[in-house]
């Protein structure tokens, strides 16, 4: 371990143990490593790295803090690493192969705890995806949000926060499946109101069936084309 991981841990340490709850203000940055028992250099390098990650939050003219440390914070920058995957149709295929594991999985959860009220915006974008049939850039918007809104209905944010990452890779990918095959447009629509029609009975074996077999589909179309030496547009 470096001696800036080691000041990082340092940090983490005072974070988990309460010293630096969410919200407080770090001690000065000579303070602060005098605290660490580590240089400044150190202790500005630990700080930085610690806001990259989004734990601390500097403020110009006003000092560092710590965040809010929620969940959708902390691992919102999955989606931003998940992009660097450019062109990796390996990497994409791995990923989709995890949204198959926990998208499922959380539908069923969704089906046990999804209200009217979230149940009518899932149908909102089931509505808004059958008006976009023709237009695949906007089917696929519709269909982004047709999915957030059901794993929003888990009430799980750390699980929204992970999918959400992990679509914003897949997004093009679907785009990509819908330029290429004009069928798709159909049984993506199918696949949807299998999913509704699920919830809407609440159903969670049935909710986690129709997913998985959305999910399924789409990642079996993938790995034919790509196996084709086919590659995701830049």
């Amino acid at each position: 371990m470096s001696l800036t991981d080691k000041a990082i841990e340092r940090i983490r340490e005072l974070i988990r143990t309460g010293a630096l709850p969410p919200g407080s203000k770090l001690p000065p940055e000579a303070d602060l490593a005098a605290q660490l028992g580590l240089s400044r250099n150190l202790a500005r390098e630990a700080v930085k790295a610690l806001a990259v990650a989004r734990v601390l939050e500097v403020r110009r003219g006003d000092g560092t803090y710590v965040t809010s440390l929620q969940p959708s914070l902390l691992l919102g920058g999955l989606g931003g690493a998940v992009e660097l995957l450019q062109g990796d149709s390996a990497a994409l295929q791995d990923l989709m192969e995890v949204r198959r594991l926990l998208e499922p999985v959380a539908t069923a959860l969704a089906a046990t705890r999804i209200s009217d009220a979230q149940l009518a915006e899932v149908k909102r974008h089931l509505d808004a995806m059958r008006e976009a049939r023709d237009d695949v850039e906007q089917l696929n918007t519709h269909d982004a949000a047709f999915h957030r809104a059901v794993i929003s209905a888990t009430g799980n944010e750390s699980l929204l926060t992970l999918l959400e990452g992990i679509s914003g890779r897949t997004l093009r990918a679907r785009i990509w499946r819908g330029l290429v095959d004009d069928r798709a447009a159909g049984r993506t629509l199918a696949e949807h109101e299998a999913i509704f029609h699920a919830l809407t009975a609440r159903d969670a074996a049935l909710s986690q069936a129709a997913a998985l077999l959305h999910v399924s589909n789409t990642e079996q179309w993938l790995r034919e084309h790509l196996g084709s030496g086919a590659t995701l547009p830049g």
